[in-house]
């Protein structure tokens, strides 16, 4: 060894002749890896194919797995993910947010496929992946959440305060038909989005100032006047901007009838964006699937690594320890044992 400072020095290397070394990765005799299975899953969760984890194996630990081997411990989820797919619901949610992503799956030729997904919020503040379904054809269909709804309806939710969405066309009358009393919300955020994807980047400060007074008025009525306002200033010069806000209306108004701790928590889809885009980064790394079911697969091991130190769950229902003291106002006559008292 030589340094700068101070010339050669010699270091002494002292020799393990007990044999008190223990390795972690790859114990003293041993020919197998121990916890495969979960390294396996943990890797194909990531949105590794199963020739890459092979690779990864034979890179990292010298080890051949093969990839028949790595198929076989990833099908051993399918049957636990039928039974979370099953499982028993909540009675009623606070709120439901709600929205789909496009994976591509190999079914005669790789096209994208839409997968549903849904998250709910009991009242107590606990947010839970309630499912994912993988849908037919290319795009987004709120016949198909018809479908999703009743599907949760058999499992146990009787009602649903809030379903928050991100706009899609119909689905108030799919929601309707499943839940008469839920109130459909379109998220704001998407709303306004929407608008600066027609706005000049030079304009969007002040559209972004004149945007505000709309979604923060009052009620609904100083809502349509601030939306006015802002057609006056602005409906010239961006008129799909405008007729974006006015096909939304009906759904955007909702939540300007409740308390503001209420608002603050169904104004967005942003719970159900954050999964999705886990969901994205396994599926842009895995490219396309050869199944459905090897899609919903890698989807379920992404949801079951979700939070595990349970932190982000605490945040949450931190989060929405306000809110709740507002629907527990709110829908009195809705909480659970109301009918009894």
């Amino acid at each position: 060894m030589l340094t700068d400072a101070c010339g050669q020095i010699e270091i002494d290397v002292p020799r393990d002749r007990a044999g008190s070394f223990e390795p972690e990765i790859v114990k003293k005799r041993q020919r197998r890896l121990t916890d495969v299975d979960e390294v396996v899953l943990s890797l194909y969760a990531r949105g590794l194919t199963t020739g890459e984890i092979s690779a990864h194996f034979a890179d990292i630990y010298g080890a051949a797995v093969s990839k028949d081997t790595i198929s076989r411990i990833t099908d051993r989820v399918v049957e636990e993910m039928t039974a979370w797919h099953t499982r028993p619901l909540e009675r009623v949610y606070a709120a439901v947010f709600i929205d789909a992503l496009h994976v591509k799956i190999r079914d005669g030729q790789v096209g994208p496929r839409p997968v549903y997904a849904a998250i709910g919020v009991d009242l107590a503040g606990h947010r839970d992946v309630l499912g994912m379904w993988a849908g037919e054809g290319d795009g987004e269909s709120a016949k198909y959440w018809l479908a999703v709804l009743t599907e949760l309806k058999n499992r146990g939710v009787a009602d649903i305060f809030f379903l928050v969405c991100d706009g899609l066309k119909g689905l108030p009358q799919s929601v309707g038909a499943a839940f008469p009393d839920t109130v459909v919300q379109t998220c704001v955020i998407h709303l306004i989005r929407g608008t600066f994807r027609y706005a000049g980047r030079q304009h969007r400060d002040a559209i972004a100032k004149a945007l505000r007074p709309i979604y923060t008025a009052v009620n609904a009525e100083a809502a349509a006047a601030a939306l006015d306002a802002f057609e006056a200033e602005w409906g010239n010069r961006y008129p799909a901007a405008i007729r974006l806000w006015r096909n939304a209306w009906s759904e955007f108004i909702p939540f300007l009838d409740y308390d503001t701790e209420i608002r603050k928590v169904i104004c967005s889809t942003n719970a159900i964006e954050s999964l999705n885009a886990r969901y994205r980064r396994a599926v842009r790394a895995r490219g396309h699937f050869p199944t459905e079911q090897a899609a919903l697969k890698c989807l379920y091991l992404v949801t079951r690594s979700l939070d595990p130190t349970g932190t982000g769950q605490k945040r949450w229902t931190m989060r929405w320890k306000p809110a709740l003291n507002a629907f527990a106002i709110t829908f009195a006559d809705r909480m659970p044992g109301s009918e009894t008292t």
